[in-house]
């Protein structure tokens, strides 16, 4: 993995995977380790972020490495006109490894080819989020004892949620079952369907919140008002699916809610008190999957 841009979860094979959770778990034993101390790590957020940005940060921190970077375009040579290709070149003669967010759908992928230093996406439009699929990936293997033969629940917008769509390809190496909920706006993109299709993954479309005594994982997701470009259609479907308490009393013991945050109503505040809430401490796990990432990459592992 030594120098290998980390741009969709598909450029890690199962084993690199593997390799990245044992990583993590090995950092939060002992999270201060300055490996990078005489490195510096540009963090190039094209994109309002608050979990992404600071745990990248504070896990480039905990490793001993500088941050240069902005964490808003508008104060960027961008706004100036800079195009993509540009600003990564140039920074790429700044830094020994780029963190990015941008908008745009394989802006990432662009931005590795264009870079001298590797590239970590932190998330591109509604493609992809690697990282975040990475924690989510050690939550559940963290609170499951296992990656394999769960089942799992997706529930709201699947249709722009990269975060669904990294977990989904992710866990097609662990033979998984899925739900997925969503409106008929918001369901699965084909592309994701044809994907578990071909690697032979059972799954069932619904569009109500059933089956959840099923679920060892309950995955929910915001509806993403920045991904609509007509707000009736939004307001149609925010608050498709909304989580309470009382829907949790018959699941399984093992169950885990799982949410990338933010959270906006999808899940109602009185689940927070229940153990099977899971999502501050999936946000936690973030940093330590990232120092993971990060030292794979540097070649420190």
């Amino acid at each position: 993995m030594k120098n290998k841009s980390l741009v969709s979860i598909n450029d890690y094979s199962k084993e690199e995977i593997l390799q990245i959770l044992e990583l993590a778990a090995e950092f939060e034993a002992n999270p201060n380790q300055p490996l990078l101390k005489d490195k510096v790590v540009a963090s190039l957020f094209f994109e309002p972020s608050t979990r992404t940005r600071l745990s990248f940060e504070t896990a480039i921190n905990r490793l001993g490495a500088r941050v240069i970077g902005f964490s808003d375009s508008s104060s960027s040579s961008t706004s100036k006109g800079e195009t993509l290709k540009d600003t990564i070149k140039m920074v790429s003669n700044y830094a020994d490894l780029i963190v990015m967010r941008h908008p745009l759908e394989g802006s990432a992928r662009y931005a590795s080819e264009q870079s001298r230093v590797p590239v970590i996406n932190a998330g591109d439009g509604a493609n992809q989020h690697p990282t975040q699929t990475l924690l989510d990936l050690y939550s559940i293997k963290k609170t499951q004892g296992t990656l394999d033969n769960l089942t799992i629940i997706m529930v709201g917008d699947l249709k722009y949620g990269r975060t669904v769509h990294s977990l989904l390809m992710a866990m097609a190496h662990f033979n998984p079952t899925f739900y997925f909920v969503a409106p008929q706006e918001l369901k699965m993109p084909r592309e994701y369907i044809i994907y578990l299709q071909n690697k032979g993954i059972t799954f069932y479309e619904q569009s109500d919140m059933t089956n959840l005594e099923k679920a060892d994982i309950l995955y929910m997701t915001r509806v993403q008002k920045e991904r609509f470009s007509d707000s009736m259609e939004y307001e149609r479907v925010k608050n498709a699916y909304i989580l309470r308490n009382y829907m949790l009393e018959n699941t399984k013991p093992n169950l885990k809610v799982l949410h990338p945050l933010p959270r906006v109503n999808e899940i109602h505040t009185d689940v927070d008190p229940n153990p099977k809430a899971y999502y501050f401490q999936q946000a936690e796990n973030g940093v330590y999957t990232r120092m993971g990432i990060i030292a794979a990459i540097m070649g420190l592992h």
